[in-house]
């Protein structure tokens, strides 16, 4: 019997299901990059298109465009929220004011109706014909004289209980203008800050896919402070060093957390020096100076609109509250746009 070569050995196809060629496992790196720009896997006549896995410095630089975006919205709505806080005492001020002038009032009030019960029992009246019947032209005039004065009299209580009421209608109605705009206010400081929340929560799921809970590098790769200035500046460094590796927390001026300005804010207080909660407006009340000039304590000022502030400690470090999902760590004063820079006091 003759022997047949034997057939080549082949695959039949599952029905219903078309051949596919075999998927590469993508890394958390590509998976994060998905996330961010929705990046998508393509299946075309049975095979898989991939995009090439990005660097982590690709990553990096997505994650701080995004967050330079987000952080000049968070720096507005400090300030925002320093000025509703500054609008409340002025209305609690406004309503000590009203309260006593409301009493002036109604004491002034109560001294008209005396004299309206007065003259309503015939007192007055008396007086006046008591007046006019005077026998000499002398007692007459004297009469006339009195009862000018006690007119002006009147009149001036009159007067001055109008006046009293238009001032506390004019205050009421600016505080009445001031609680309506604060309401207002705290309704879309309300909704942005779900907005806020609800992006850095978006950023912080990239941050974690790419870099689980590590990455970042060292929080203090230099002493900190590199050299002791002494004096005020020596406890405002030493209070910032001190804050490396607490959590940003947009919002907040410690003791626990920070966001940038809020760090200055804390740090400074320490020195008796008031800073508002807003890195533009720090730039603002603080004088300027050179970066040949610049001494520990200093205010490093980034990006050409200010939504970013760090502290010089010397060495050519700052320390700086970056963003959120990354706590408070040490930077070389130039890693960034630098705008400025600032000496407070």
């Amino acid at each position: 019997m003759a022997l047949h070569a034997p057939r080549p050995l082949s695959v039949r196809p599952v029905p219903g299901q078309p051949t596919v060629a075999p998927r590469t496992q993508w890394s958390r790196f590509t998976t994060a990059v998905a996330a961010l720009v929705g990046v998508a896997v393509v299946l075309t006549g049975g095979a898989t298109a991939a995009h090439a896995e990005p660097s982590v410095t690709e990553i990096e630089r997505r994650i701080d465009q995004d967050w330079n975006r987000l952080e000049p919205i968070i720096e507005q709505h400090n300030a925002t929220r320093a000025g509703l806080a500054g609008k409340r005492r002025q209305a609690a001020a406004l309503a000590k004011r009203i309260e006593p002038l409301q009493l002036q009032v109604d004491l002034a009030m109560d001294q008209v109706s005396g004299l309206a019960a007065e003259a309503y029992k015939g007192d007055n009246v008396s007086t006046v014909n008591a007046l006019l019947g005077s026998r000499s032209p002398g007692q007459l005039v004297d009469g006339l004289e009195l009862l000018d004065r006690f007119a002006d009299r009147q009149q001036r209580q009159i007067r001055g209980v109008a006046e009293l009421r238009d001032e506390l209608a004019a205050q009421k109605r600016s505080l009445d203008e001031l609680i309506v705009q604060l309401s207002r206010t705290e309704a879309q400081l309300a909704a942005k800050k779900r907005q806020i929340n609800a992006e850095i929560d978006r950023l912080q799921q990239l941050r974690l896919q790419v870099y689980g809970n590590g990455g970042g590098g060292p929080l203090r790769p230099a002493p900190c402070p590199a050299v002791w200035p002494g004096g005020d500046a020596g406890a405002v460094v030493k209070f910032a060093c001190a804050q490396i590796g607490k959590p940003y927390v947009w919002g907040a001026e410690g003791p626990n957390s920070y966001d940038c300005s809020g760090l200055m804010l804390a740090a400074w207080a320490k020195a008796g020096v008031s800073l508002p909660h807003n890195a533009r407006q720090q730039r603002q009340v603080t004088a300027r100076v050179s970066k040949a000039d610049l001494r520990p304590g200093d205010l490093v000022f980034y990006y050409s609109d200010l939504h970013h502030v760090g502290m010089y400690v010397g060495g050519g470090w700052v320390v700086h509250a970056s963003q959120a999902g990354m706590p408070i760590k040490m930077k070389r004063v130039d890693d960034g746009p630098v705008n400025s820079y600032g000496r407070p006091g």
